[in-house]
């Protein structure tokens, strides 16, 4: 399917009926995910052990990493629109048929960890190719606002796929969550196929190398990049620092203090809350001045209060410290995102996501084992302070990095 040239329109991205499709594709895909995983949990606990729900849990996590990179190449070389199609369509017809498996008998561990390996497989692709979808439906001085959108978008399918979720199974058991998944998955696939795609320059140059050439070409330009490369070093070790306090340590800390699994949830409502701030400051806003040069403060600041959420001994502090976090994170998340879009050449756009992707949700989480043995050595003070210092490492790094303190949104 070729790409329709699209006149360039000055219409701000939130009145836009390309951003506005391309945005219920999105929240129906990632409301589907979540209920997914919800269900998957919920089915995967109630049919083994807890280390065999965990084994089924973490399937997905190996072809992801292993095969992102190969996903940008297919990205790149078939367009994103074709590959995100292709990948709701499959999580779409997975899903429906392990829910009609369900509704009919009890098929076991093996069943739900094939599922899941398929999810992984297709992560691979979905990821780098959604990244590099945004500016091929909205102009360059709208990407920033189009990321806010989409953390808004995600905030939304995460804090109500869960209820959504609990409901179906409370109503209908696992079988039925996995059939609203399927649902949520299939309803994204014709937005998407109505969207008319920008004509990016040197987007449709024939490649007459192998993928595995195309890679190799994509890391060099990434390597090379003055602002890209740097970009992907402040993502490694922003995540590094930032994901296993958060998915490890907070359990921990909120059993310290007392505070419950109620305070958990409290603590993840105030990191979300300041995470959807973010997201709809930029929505509202459109750009951020000097993007480069806030996304290193947003980082380095945002450190600090990591570091602070270790020794804070009252609830409603952590939960306002939390929310300080989720507000800083989620806007230099944000800024770095459309920093990379807007800097990238079109052309190697699904490649460079992949890295992305791959260092935030590939490689940070194999740091999840690592905070919790720390932690058991040395105690949750130390691991926090470690973790707010790599943080404040990325924020420091990026400002000190003049391409990328510099570097600007287009107006």
């Amino acid at each position: 399917m070729t790409a329709t040239v699209v006149a360039p329109t000055t219409r701000p991205a939130h009145r836009s009926p390309q951003v506005l499709r391309w945005l219920g594709a999105h929240t129906a895909s990632t409301l589907g995910d979540s209920v997914y995983h919800l269900a998957l949990s919920w089915t995967a606990v109630g049919s083994g052990t807890p280390a065999q729900a965990g084994l089924v849990m973490a399937v997905s996590a190996v072809p992801r990493a292993l095969l992102m990179l190969g996903g940008g190449v297919i990205a790149d070389r078939l367009g994103p629109r074709r590959v995100v199609i292709a990948s709701d369509t499959v999580r779409a017809l997975v899903v429906l048929g392990l829910a009609a498996t369900l509704f009919l008998a009890s098929p076991g561990l093996w069943a739900l960890a094939a599922v899941a390996l398929v999810f992984g497989v297709v992560d691979a692709l979905f990821l780098p190719a959604v990244g590099a979808l945004p500016p091929r439906i909205a102009e360059r001085d709208q990407l920033a606002r189009v990321q806010g959108m989409r953390g808004l978008s995600y905030r939304l399918g995460a804090v109500l796929g869960g209820p959504l979720g609990g409901l179906a199974v409370a109503l209908g058991g696992t079988a039925a969550a996995f059939g609203v998944a399927g649902v949520l998955f299939t309803l994204s696939i014709p937005l998407l196929s109505t969207l008319r795609l920008r004509s990016l320059p040197a987007e449709n140059e024939a490649r007459d190398g192998t993928a595995l050439r195309d890679l190799a070409d994509g890391l060099r330009y990434l390597r090379g990049h003055r602002v890209l490369g740097p970009l992907m070093i402040v993502v490694l070790l922003s995540d590094l620092g930032f994901a296993g306090p958060f998915n490890v340590g907070l359990a921990l800390l909120a059993d310290q203090r007392g505070w419950g699994a109620s305070g958990i949830g409290w603590i993840l409502a105030g990191f979300g809350t300041g995470a959807g701030a973010a997201s709809l400051i930029l929505s509202v806003r459109g750009r951020v001045p000097r993007a480069g040069a806030v996304s290193g403060w947003t980082m380095t600041v945002g450190a600090v209060c990591i570091g602070a959420l270790a020794v804070t001994s009252y609830l409603p502090v952590a939960v306002a410290v939390a929310l300080s976090v989720g507000l800083l994170a989620g806007l230099s998340g944000a800024l770095v995102n459309a920093l990379v879009q807007t800097e990238c050449d079109p052309a190697y756009l699904g490649r460079v996501s992949a890295v992305s992707s791959l260092l935030s949700l590939g490689i940070a989480p194999l740091g999840f084992p690592l905070t919790g043995a720390a932690i058991g050595l040395w105690g949750l003070g130390p691991v926090y302070a470690v973790s707010a210092a790599v943080c404040g490492l990325a924020g420091v790094y990026s400002l000190l990095v003049t391409a990328v303190r510099r570097a600007e949104l287009p107006k």
